[in-house]
Formats: C-alpha cells, sequence, structure tokens
C-alpha cells in the first residue's frame, strides 16, 4: 500500500466521522482500516435500530455496510 492510498483512507476516516459526529454525536468507540479486510471498520458506542442503520449508511460518502452488533455498539465496514 502506497502513501498515497494511506492519505485517502485517513481522508476517509474523517468524512466518516464527521458523518457520525453530525448525525449521532461523539459515539465511535473504534475507526481503523483493516488491512487482512482492505476496508475500514466502525463500531459504535451505541446500539442502533434497522431503521436509523438504514439512514446513517445513506448518509456516508462512500458506501457503508452493516456488520453485525459489536461488545460496544453496531459495527459497519467501507470498502474504499
Amino acid at each position: 500500500m502506497t502513501e498515497a492510498d494511506f492519505d485517502a483512507i485517513w481522508r476517509t476516516q474523517d468524512e466518516i466521522r464527521t458523518v457520525v459526529n453530525a448525525v449521532l454525536g461523539e459515539s465511535i468507540w473504534n475507526l481503523s482500516y483493516s488491512q487482512r479486510r482492505m476496508a475500514i471498520e466502525l463500531e459504535l458506542t451505541v446500539h442502533l435500530d434497522e431503521e436509523s442503520i438504514s439512514s446513517l449508511c445513506g448518509q456516508f460518502p462512500i458506501s457503508a455496510d452493516y456488520d453485525g452488533e459489536g461488545i460496544k455498539g453496531t459495527k459497519f465496514v467501507f470498502y474504499p
């Protein structure tokens, strides 16, 4: 992975963080890049219902997939 790739990932993570903070407030438990999955993983500190998950997914700058429920909250995955 090149430095340019990491720059794009960091920018995307910032955009994801901005959406979450605007919609849910400070509720990010984990936001990181997984080299194994080649994806950005997000876990919230809250568990969302189906309607809220769908609404939030529609606001992200790139496609988001529901990734289940983690220990702390709802999880999403992004494939940049």
